[in-house]
Parts: structure tokens; sequence; C-alpha cells
């Protein structure tokens, strides 16, 4: 493995803070329901990028398809 391939992680209060400062309680709650995958670093609760990432397309998709008439646009 090169460096080049290490992926970027972050804490808990890192990843609450990139996505626009959310509560890092919030960042617990999402990894509890499975939207944020959880990484452990020896004791320390970490975000992978990559994780992040997920997360925002996928919200993105949920905001695109309720713009164009979804289930819950046309109500």
């Amino acid at each position: 493995m090169n460096a080049t391939s290490l992926e970027t992680l972050y804490s808990v209060k890192e990843a609450a803070k990139k996505l626009g400062g959310v509560s890092p309680f919030t960042i617990y709650s999402w990894m509890t329901r499975g939207l944020l995958e959880r990484t452990r670093v020896g004791g320390r609760v970490m975000v992978r990028e990559s994780s992040l990432l997920k997360l925002l397309e996928g919200s993105e998709r949920r905001s695109n398809r309720s713009k164009s008439g979804g289930s819950l646009g046309n109500q």
C-alpha cells in the first residue's frame, strides 16, 4: 500500500464541521441508522471521507427526486 491510496479519516467533530456544522450527536445518530460508516482506530471512532461523500450523494439524489415530483413532492 502506498501513501496515495490512504483514505482521509475524520474525527466525529471534524466530520460534523465538514457537513456544514451539524452536531456530533447527529453524526452518531447517522452512524446508528447506517447512513454513515463508523471506523474504529484504536479506541477512537472515525469517519472515512468516502462515507461522507456517499452520504452527500444520497442526500442529493433524494433532494432531486423530490424536486422532480417524487411521491412526497405532489402532496
